[in-house]
């Protein structure tokens, strides 16, 4: 803190949770498109990534530019810093387009996953709009209000991380025996199964009437964590598709 700090490698990637989604999903097999507001320099730089992996996408292009976010490793401790840019603001006419083209693909798919935070201004009530569009099956990856909003939809999955459902239901979840409360008073509001990821601790999945708990596998070297939540939301997805 307060010096100058020098780093030994840098490298650049598209991330986010939607593109963090597609990007597993395109690896997992299948078909799959990933569709996402791109505005600004990051633009051809993410283009040109999910191209060079032959990443089907669609992208909706904005006036204002995408965000870029700083991770920072220490390689001798291990801690992870993260330097999150907020996302701007839309034109109304570029969210009117993202419905449309929304509702145009999600009629063709057979499971939609719809995943991160809302730029800038954007109502919560966003996301409800995007789920009453879903005739498919819907894996939603999102928190707070938009996500108490959509419930009564019925989702097949909701899948926030425990800090994310802690967030949305409004008070810590210290103990297990608060997270299944929390995640019980999500199906109740008709979620048909909540699935609550925590890190490398276990993962927790909970429908009106069965609950599990399923640990992970030990990974002998963790490298950079971001993106697993979102990669096992696309999982998710790509596992329930008809």
């Amino acid at each position: 803190y307060g010096e100058v700090n020098r780093a030994d490698e840098v490298h650049w990637h598209a991330q986010g949770k939607v593109l963090n989604a597609g990007i597993a999903a395109h690896h997992l097999g299948g078909p799959s498109l990933t569709l996402a507001t791109l505005g600004g320099p990051p633009l051809e730089q993410i283009d040109r990534e999910f191209a060079e992996l032959g990443i089907p996408r669609r992208w909706i292009v904005t006036e204002a530019s995408t965000r870029v976010c700083t991770t920072i490793l220490d390689r001798t401790t291990g801690v992870m810093t993260e330097l999150v840019e907020n996302g701007k603001p839309l034109k109304p006419e570029e969210l009117d387009e993202f419905r449309r083209v929304y509702a145009e693909e999600a009629a063709r798919a057979d499971v939609a996953v719809i995943a991160g935070s809302l730029p800038a201004g954007t109502p919560c009530s966003f996301y409800r709009e995007l789920v009453e569009r879903t005739p498919c099956p819907a894996v939603l990856d999102f928190r707070g209000e938009g996500l108490l909003a959509a419930l009564d939809l019925k989702p097949l999955v909701v899948k926030p991380n425990r800090e994310e459902l802690a967030q949305t239901a409004g008070r810590p979840l210290d103990d297990d025996r608060q997270l299944l409360d929390a995640m019980r008073s999500l199906n109740r509001r008709g979620a048909q199964w909540v699935v609550i990821t925590q890190g490398a601790g276990p993962v927790w999945m909970a429908s009106a009437s069965r609950t599990y708990r399923l640990h992970p596998p030990a990974v002998d070297k963790v490298v950079n964590p971001l993106g697993s939540g979102d990669a096992m939301a696309a999982g998710i997805a790509w596992a329930i598709r008809d």
